[in-house]
């Protein structure tokens, strides 16, 4: 009875699934919110209206030794919004996918660049357009303990149109 006691503990304990990450990994899912500064140029008129994004970000990353690569997804919006001549330009929605390619700075902390496809909708007195363009960037995870994270990024991106958006942002995520 003891010996399949034994043999049943030993059997679950190889079948059940690591739920901590390996120590220095940066390999798996992970999701974040984001919230920062928002910067958008609009090369005409309007100027360069500015305000505050938020958003909420998912990823997959791979390690090989101290490399990282990996995809990532973004849903984010901002407050950017300017009034000229009774014309109201207001930043709404923006959607990203993309790759980066990182460093791990031993266990800690992760330093990396990304680039991908954005697709930003801006507002012109009430009426949307859709923008794609290119978002390239760089940032720096820092592990907090545990399975928790601290993000800082900038990212550039340029639309159609000839608007430009660059952004600062901070952000919390977790990895699974």
């Amino acid at each position: 009875m003891k010996t399949a006691i034994l043999a049943a503990v030993a059997a679950a304990s190889v079948a059940v699934p690591a739920y901590a990450q390996e120590a220095g990994s940066f390999a798996g899912p992970h999701a974040e919110v984001l919230a920062g500064y928002d910067s958008l140029d609009t090369n005409s008129v309007a100027g360069t209206p500015d305000g505050f994004l938020y958003g909420l970000g998912l990823g997959y990353d791979f390690q090989a030794g101290s490399i990282v690569y990996g995809v990532e997804a973004e849903v984010s919006d901002s407050t950017t919004e300017r009034t000229v001549a009774g014309v109201k330009l207001e930043s709404d929605r923006d959607l990203y996918a993309g790759a980066r390619l990182g460093y791990a700075m031993g266990d800690t902390a992760l330093l990396y660049a990304k680039v991908g496809y954005t697709n930003a909708r801006i507002d012109v007195d009430g009426d949307g357009s859709n923008g794609d363009g290119i978002r390239a960037g760089a940032g720096l995870d820092y592990k907090l303990g545990g399975n928790l994270f601290l993000r800082g990024e900038y990212r550039y991106s340029n639309y159609e149109a000839d608007i430009e958006r660059h952004q600062i942002l901070g952000g919390v995520g977790i990895r699974f």
